[in-house]
């Protein structure tokens, strides 16, 4: 599909992408007055199926985003869910894909705004990026924004200001990303993503106070891994020199997917190649995604 054939579902219409206009003016525009959930969709060629997966629960995190963001509007799950299933069907998508569903604040007020309400859902083709390959990273010299400030369970447009100075000091510095500590010096998570290491075949990552997004790869990786691969699972504090001595780091998230980290500030993490549990991880979470794991097909929905 080219992109002058995109459609976009806007406003409770669906639209060429051409015709997809927002104001300029509105707040959205001019103060990042926006909420939002990138979710992923997964072909399975035998099954004729397009699965999209948890995504109630992504649509139960966008509410406590429109909550916690004070945006006075009633979206329901329910709604949210037919009118992203209505807009992949218009495209008639059968391919991997990856959608991006976003409530802002329209008109013409001003930062303190509440409303109007309004809505977008862009999906777009977007293949699995399973690979052998990994990234290096440092260690940002900006801190994690925390629950005082930007709070990273508000899945915010501007909370991504944060992610965007980490990620081009890290690019500036010839790195491929960053890893960002909070305000105690403690590890928290990537630009976008969260972040798992392995010591002694325990897998930990940072806790939910640790200035981190209530990440839902995090939370399916959590469960898996305890329940089906039968690891000593962790969610605690993580110290910065722990990344610089564990035996495997990656990074998760609807957007990247299962990412190997093979060194930090220059120092290789374990022999410096995707380790043995990150593979375990990553080859069980594609089967369930495209829903070739049978017990976790309560988590996907069917397009068709």
């Amino acid at each position: 599909m080219n992109e002058q054939s995109r459609l976009i579902w806007l406003s409770g219409k669906i639209v060429p992408i051409e015709q997809a206009m927002i104001n300029v003016l509105a707040p959205t525009s001019q103060f990042g007055l926006n909420v939002f959930e990138g979710i992923r969709g997964y072909w399975n060629d035998n099954d004729k199926q397009l699965y999209l997966f948890r995504l109630e629960d992504h649509y139960s995190r966008l509410l406590k985003s429109i909550k916690m963001a004070r945006f006075d509007c009633n979206y329901t799950v329910e709604f949210l869910e037919k009118s992203a299933i209505d807009i992949i069907k218009a495209n008639n998508y059968r391919q991997d894909i990856a959608i991006r569903q976003t409530v802002f604040i329209d008109g013409s007020g001003n930062w303190a705004a509440t409303g109007p309400v309004d809505m977008f859902i862009a999906p777009i083709a977007k293949p699995a990026q399973q690979s052998n390959e990994g990234i290096h990273c440092c260690i940002s010299s900006w801190d994690r924004i925390n629950d005082k400030s930007l709070p990273p369970k508000i899945k915010m447009g501007a909370n991504y200001m944060n992610s965007r100075l980490g990620q081009m000091e890290a690019k500036r510095n010839g790195y491929d990303s960053t890893i960002f500590l909070n305000e105690t010096g403690k590890v928290s998570e990537g630009p976008g993503s969260c972040l798992f290491i392995v010591r002694d075949n325990v897998l930990i990552t940072p806790s939910l106070t640790s200035s981190v997004l209530e990440s839902i790869t995090r939370d399916t990786i959590l469960t898996f891994a305890r329940d089906t691969l039968k690891l000593k699972v962790e969610e605690r504090e993580i110290d910065r020199t722990e990344l610089y001595i564990c035996d495997e780091i990656f990074m998760c998230g609807s957007a990247v997917e299962i990412l190997p980290v093979l060194s930090v500030d220059k120092l290789n993490v374990g022999d410096g190649f995707k380790g043995k549990i990150t593979k375990q991880i990553e080859s069980l979470y594609f089967d369930i995604l495209r829903n070739k794991s049978p017990e976790y097909k309560n988590w996907l929905t069917g397009v068709y």
